[in-house]
């Protein structure tokens, strides 16, 4: 399994690097609190621990990344979890957080998500989103949507605004055009890069599941506030020259994403089919309430995958306490950390690199 690590790998260009030593984090200094109300649920009270907390982990997608967009991966995904991390330290939610970090993912041409989208059969753009609120197990995503530049953002005015679980196609343009989300020009979501793959996987004998590899996939988060909640969100593009109207994993609850106050918080990437098989972020939850530590059930559950369907990809997790782990089984999985005013970060196997947050934003 792919550790976090202290890594001898030059580190990607970046303001104050420096190699981590440590592959897990462990709780200290436990403290009570009340767990705060989610806006719109009823109450939730449980003890947690104040010393690891706030704190968000970001992937962008596990697969084999080109070497000349891996700087730029690694960037994308720190970024990402800079900007959650700044949310959580002001004292908003765990849901702020990771929908914060996703739609910038999701603005990002480097990730398979909102612009960056891969391309269906016919060379269009279907993507797909889910968030989930762990204080409550709200839930909210949509799939297949077209024209929408973040869907993550759609995702949880299905939550907040509906009572379904999940908005699709046609249904879900309409209820962003009723929530006032415009649509955008679906060429502004197409990259370059997403063309040319699509082109190379129209032949009949390509394998885009083999050709996925070649692209970041799916992008998601997992977050922690100072309240004690937690919250995940996840979005992606899908399939290289999937079939229009294909469904992945992402927007399926207990597949593409997971969080419960009580257990934690699951956000997966890799082969959409192989992880709803398995119900990859549940079963990840479901060792953590066997008393598997994070970095325990993420290996578990991709080893789980691996043998059953032969599936891989990898996940960010989080427990109650602010323990977290970024783990994968294919060759690259780009992951950000953000916690104690720090962001980790990495992309190849044993590899960890950290940033102080508050000098390198006097730096930026």
């Amino acid at each position: 399994m792919m550790e976090v690590t202290e890594s001898a790998r030059a580190p990607h260009p970046g303001p104050a690097h420096r190699l981590t030593s440590n592959s897990d984090v462990s709780t200290t200094a436990l403290k009570g609190q009340r767990c705060a109300t989610s806006p719109h649920s009823g109450s939730c009270l449980r003890w947690i621990s104040m010393s690891l907390l706030p704190v968000i982990v970001v992937h962008g997608g596990a697969g084999y990344v080109p070497r000349k967009h891996a700087d730029l991966s690694c960037k994308g995904v720190s970024e990402a979890a800079r900007a959650g991390y700044v949310c959580l330290r002001d004292g908003l939610s765990a849901m702020d957080a990771v929908v914060k970090a996703v739609t910038l993912l999701e603005d990002n041409p480097v990730f398979n998500a909102g612009r960056g989208s891969v391309l269906t059969h016919k060379g269009t753009v279907e993507m797909d989103a889910i968030v989930m609120d762990g204080c409550t197990l709200s839930s909210g995503a949509v799939s297949a949507v077209k024209r929408i530049a973040n869907p993550v953002q759609l995702a949880r005015l299905v939550m907040e605004k509906t009572s379904h679980l999940c908005l699709t196609a046609e249904g879900a343009s309409q209820f962003a055009r009723d929530m006032g989300i415009p649509e955008v020009d679906e060429e502004s979501l197409i990259t370059d890069y997403s063309r040319m793959r699509w082109r190379q996987n129209l032949s009949p004998d390509a394998n885009p599941v083999e050709s996925q590899m070649g692209k970041m996939g799916t992008v998601g988060a997992v977050a922690v506030d100072l309240q004690g909640n937690i919250a995940c969100a996840t979005s992606t593009g899908g399939l290289i020259n999937q079939m229009e109207g294909r469904v992945g994993d992402t927007a399926c609850i207990g597949c593409g994403a997971y969080a419960d106050n009580k257990v934690g918080a699951v956000s997966p990437t890799g082969h959409g089919e192989a992880i709803m098989k398995i119900t990859l972020s549940r079963l990840i939850l479901f060792y953590m309430e066997q008393g598997k530590s994070a970095k325990e059930a993420a290996d578990l559950g991709l080893a789980y995958m691996l043998d059953r369907v032969q599936g891989l990809g990898g996940v960010v997790v989080v427990d109650p306490k602010g323990n977290w782990a970024a783990r994968f089984n294919s060759l690259q999985m780009a992951w950000a950390a953000a916690q104690g005013d720090e962001v980790h970060y990495g992309l190849y196997a044993g590899e960890r690199f950290t940033q102080d947050i508050q000098q390198d934003e006097a730096q930026s």
